[in-house]
């Protein structure tokens, strides 16, 4: 292989990997503007149905019409046959011929632009299913590849975070350790206090319920359950002196 030839498959390789790694580089713009391609070639399909659909129902109307006139002079026919006007008759007749074969005709044709009808509207449902697919898998890869360069950055600040995260961890070590000390003081402070006042004595005794006004669930119990006891006072009756007669 000549320099020349070497130099050239060089500048293809070359050229070929610079143009896939611009290609990996905006992946998802081309998905998108692939979809948005395929969602216009779906309303030019659509467009298409529609136009198939009118011109089935003008010549489905234009059978009818024929149908119609067949109706009308075959009617006609009787009534210059029953006239004696054979040569009206056989014109009449003549038209007749005509408005079947033109039947007979477009019959087939409207057959054919029903079945390409349902074809085309099952391709087109396929290919909207396909379509919102593509979109939802394409959604999750967005998400996804959102979620992966979020965690690469974190992971590179993190790095260089380590360091004053420890420092951190540290300090926050320390105020807790500062904190619980603190809170033991006070503890034995409240004791202290409560033992120089009495307070723990109290609360020992009313705990015992040998402290006047202090009353357990057992007493209240006791208390409430126990029968109700009425005194009676008798009365002394008083006879009034009688006034003598």
């Amino acid at each position: 292989m000549s320099m020349l030839a070497k130099l050239s498959a060089l500048f293809r390789g070359t050229a070929h990997e610079a143009g896939q790694s611009l290609v990996d580089a905006n992946a998802l713009k081309i998905l998108d503007q692939e979809i948005r391609d395929a969602d216009n070639a779906q309303g030019k399909a659509r467009d298409d149905l529609s136009g198939l659909v009118a011109r089935r129902r003008m010549a489905e109307n234009e059978l009818q019409s024929f149908t119609d006139q067949i109706g009308k002079y075959e009617s006609s026919a009787r009534a210059a046959l029953s006239q004696g006007k054979t040569d009206l008759a056989r014109e009449v007749a003549v038209r007749i011929a005509e408005l079947e074969t033109e039947i007979g005709t477009r019959g087939p044709l409207i057959e054919g632009m029903k079945q390409a009808e349902a074809k085309l509207r099952a391709a087109i449902a396929a290919t909207d299913q396909k379509i919102e697919t593509l979109k939802r898998e394409v959604d999750i890869v967005k998400v996804n590849d959102s979620v992966q360069r979020a965690q690469t950055s974190v992971a590179l600040q993190s790095q260089g975070a380590h360091s004053r995260i420890g420092s951190a961890a540290d300090s926050l070590a320390r105020i807790k350790h500062k904190q619980a000390v603190q809170e033991e003081k006070l503890r034995a402070g409240q004791e202290l206090e409560d033992r120089r006042t009495g307070a723990d004595l109290d609360a020992k005794l009313k705990e015992a319920g040998i402290l006047p006004g202090h009353s357990t669930a057992d007493d209240i119990l006791a208390r409430l359950s126990a029968p109700t006891v009425t005194v009676v006072t008798p009365q002394i009756e008083q006879k009034a002196d009688k006034d003598p007669a």
